[in-house]
């Protein structure tokens, strides 16, 4: 074997040994290095010329959030019905396979379960029953808050000194967050009231009057329309934000929840938000009944001989 090789070889088991022969303790950073770290990424994070981080650009989860805030496995359908030994997809859905199968959600809320009061859960149960017919989202219903975060959807943010607005790909939803306090919703909304202030170098909104008939996912997650919700954003670095909204609702839930979960900014050269204005898609599901010719499609007659 040539030298040059032995001795590289003897450097690098040398190498591998010092590193086994560290304790824990010894590989873990000291508390003023990770202080020290803390403050080099606060740093790095881009800056408006207020000094306050900047939220501008398009951005996106990259969960299962939307399918379950919870932990849960994957199945075949959200829509199941009972089967000879196991349920089996609904009717429905049985032909989109694979396509509409569920994949596994990791689960985002913090102590792993929603804190409902028992009572709230039987509502919840007859809104997976229902789900083809009960999620806003099939209908192309705005999603609310927090779920227009977590959508398997981009959503851009454009921030100044003055104002910061909310633009959502999924059915064109949008959010004006008030940088004054403005008082009591008027009225409920699909979207809500935003109202967005600094905390350090988080932004905070708090959200009120939400419409009731937003749901938190796919899995029948829901609130009433005391729903208040307090969103922090979080640059972590250029590209990520940290991402935390606690929930409060007093009708239905034991105390306040948390979720929380990393977005992603869309670094594709050139990318636009794109927009998903999906009413146009749901119209022959919530009115084809009364289209010219329908009943001929379904009943294979000719009305009109």
């Amino acid at each position: 074997m040539p030298e040059t090789i032995r001795i590289r070889i003897y450097l690098l088991a040398a190498a591998i040994m010092s590193v086994a022969a560290c304790s824990p303790a010894d590989t873990q950073p000291s508390g003023g290095a990770t202080a020290a770290t803390v403050a080099a990424t606060s740093s790095n994070i881009p800056r408006g010329p207020d000094g306050k981080p900047d939220l501008n650009g398009i951005w996106q989860v990259l969960s299962t959030a939307n399918n379950n805030l919870e932990a849960a496995p994957a199945k075949a359908a959200f829509a199941m019905v009972p089967g000879d030994f196991v349920p089996v997809p609904a009717p429905e859905v049985v032909a989109l396979g694979a396509v509409g199968a569920v994949p596994a959600s990791f689960g985002v809320v913090e102590g792993g379960t929603i804190p409902y009061k028992p009572e709230a859960l039987a509502q919840r149960q007859a809104n997976q029953d229902n789900w083809l017919t009960a999620d806003p989202e099939i209908k192309c219903y705005m999603p609310g808050v927090p779920r227009a975060t977590y959508m398997p959807h981009p959503f851009q943010i454009f921030h100044s000194n003055s104002a910061v607005f909310f633009a959502y790909s999924f059915a064109g939803a949008v959010r004006n967050i008030y940088l004054e306090d403005p008082g009591e919703p008027p009225l409920d909304a699909w979207m809500g009231q935003s109202y967005g202030y600094w905390d350090g170098d988080t932004f905070v909104i708090e959200v009120t009057g939400l419409d009731d008939r937003t749901w938190f996912d796919r899995s029948g997650n829901y609130h009433t329309y005391k729903l208040k919700v307090t969103e922090r954003y979080t640059l972590v670095s250029e590209n990520v934000m940290e991402y935390e909204a606690t929930i409060e609702d007093a009708d239905i839930f034991e105390r306040p929840w948390t979720i929380s979960m990393p977005i992603y900014r869309r670094l594709e050269e050139g990318f636009e938000l794109p927009q998903f204005k999906c009413v146009e898609f749901v119209e022959e599901l919530m009115y084809g009944r009364y289209r010219k010719g329908r009943e001929a499609e379904l009943f294979g007659t000719d009305i009109d001989g």
